[in-house]
């Protein structure tokens, strides 16, 4: 039971070890740091005391990883050497005890190229240029499950298997404006560039496994608003002999003369209320917009796929003609069939929104103590079945030129601890910090809890 579903699994795989790593848009950890130049990104009400210059590319450095499963869970030390979960001396409930219902990892990156803030029109005002990208990935442990132990129940169900890309330019205006000595609202207006989004999505995916015969249905289809691809394709001949019929399926796809293929909008809402001298509220949802994009490719099944046969016998003597491994691997050569996909070419325009994050945070300020504050803030992605929330408790301490976060958060993507380091003084702040702290890594420089994040930034405070 190797070929077709070990190719789908290997593809998870790649995209949790083999990946380059990413910048996440934020760092939560510095919600209530003062010293933190780059809180606006997480609030527009936010104003910093003085107006900055970010040192190009480096202003706001961030590479982090999210998942609920990590390198540990798919690599394996056998005989000294890295192996697969798919290596026979690796036992099914060794790897099977940390395969989740379902299989998460979650990419962002933000590259601030350009950001300037400064005091003016009654307010705090930012320019920013940036490069965005973000990864979703999600695959149910159900095909796990059948890669590694191969058809041992009647029916699976593969449906929640779905991966979503895109990048795009952002140019980003802000202004927080004090409408009352207790109240402080913030907007940012966005215009983006789109470069490209994919959207792959298994609508149906179901196997049902008898003794001596076999049914899957699938539909799938793939939306790639790429400008300049093109889908190689692969003609065989498929079906009974005797009556083998010509078909065509796509087998990769190029890219020529690529280039922007979409513009949008987006904004930034937020708030924040001074209660009083001791308690502040704040929320913001954030890149509440969309992307209309140019030119979209289709991959599809063209609907259900159903592949039926009765010429598998499955015996459970291993010794058989007919044991599980042997009519395993040719049950697979006949499943490649339903996950191949038909070019149907150029689909014209499609819009698609890009996912807001909704934060709400409140603050208490030690009375005895100002310089000393503890916050809670949640944060929620709203992004369909890429959704995720966290929640993150933290206590902040601040100096004239120095300010320090440590917190502790727990989510959809279990629990971490995170800290952030900002020293600032006249024309000069540099930050160090980590949502989730790297733990042990794996010879791929990747965390092995599937969790990882370091922040760094230099600006020039005017």
């Amino acid at each position: 039971m190797k070929n077709t579903i070990k190719r789908y699994a290997i593809v998870f795989l790649c995209t949790i070890v083999c990946t380059d790593v990413m910048y996440a848009q934020s760092t939560q950890s510095g919600y209530f740091n003062d010293g933190y130049l780059f809180r606006y990104e997480m609030n527009p009400a936010f104003a910093n005391e003085s107006g900055f210059v970010g040192m190009p590319g480096i202003s706001n450095m961030n590479v982090a990883m999210r998942g609920n499963v990590g390198v540990e869970t798919f690599l394996y030390n056998v005989d000294g050497r890295t192996t697969t979960f798919l290596n026979p001396k690796v036992s099914a409930s060794e790897f099977l005890d940390k395969v989740k219902d379902n299989n998460r990892v979650n990419e962002e990156l933000k590259l601030n190229i350009l950001n300037v803030g400064f005091k003016g029109m009654g307010g705090y005002n930012i320019i920013g240029i940036n490069v965005r990208e973000r990864v979703s990935t999600r695959i149910p442990g159900s095909i796990f499950r059948l890669a590694k132990e191969g058809p041992k129940n009647s029916f699976y169900d593969i449906t929640d298997f779905d991966a979503q890309g895109i990048g795009y330019g952002e140019i980003a205006l802000g202004h927080s404006h004090q409408i009352s000595n207790k109240v402080r609202i913030g907007a940012t207006l966005k215009i983006l560039l789109g470069y490209g989004q994919v959207d792959a999505t298994f609508n149906k995916a179901q196997l049902l496994l008898n003794n001596d015969a076999y049914t899957a249905i699938t539909n799938a289809e793939i939306n790639s608003s790429v400008k300049g691809l093109q889908y190689k394709t692969e003609t065989t001949e498929r079906g009974p002999e005797g009556h083998k019929t010509p078909h065509t399926y796509i087998n990769g796809a190029d890219l020529d003369n690529t280039g922007l293929n979409g513009w949008g909008t987006a904004i930034d809402l937020g708030m924040e209320w001074k209660i009083n001298e001791d308690w502040r509220l704040s929320a913001a949802l954030l890149d509440l917009g969309f992307i209309s994009w140019k030119e979209t490719h289709l991959a599809s099944t063209n609907g259900d796929r159903i592949f039926e046969t009765d010429k598998y016998i499955f015996n459970f003597d291993d010794d058989s003609e007919h044991s599980f491994k042997r009519e395993g691997d040719r049950l697979l050569e006949g499943l490649a069939t339903l996950y191949e996909l038909q070019d149907n070419g150029d689909a014209g325009s499609r819009t698609t929104m890009l996912g807001a994050t909704l934060n709400v945070g409140g603050e208490y300020i030690l009375p005895s103590y100002k310089n000393l504050s503890f916050g809670l803030l949640s944060t929620t992605r709203i992004n369909g079945i890429y959704s995720w929330n966290e929640e993150r408790l933290s206590a902040n301490w601040k100096t004239k030129h120095f300010a320090a976060t440590a917190d502790i958060a727990a989510g959809s993507y279990g629990m971490s601890f995170g800290w952030l380091l900002n020293f600032h003084t006249k024309g000069f702040s540099a930050f160090l910090g980590m949502d989730h702290t790297l733990g042990d890594l794996a010879k791929q420089g990747l965390p092995v809890s599937g969790k990882g994040h370091v922040n760094f930034g230099i600006n020039f405070p005017l």
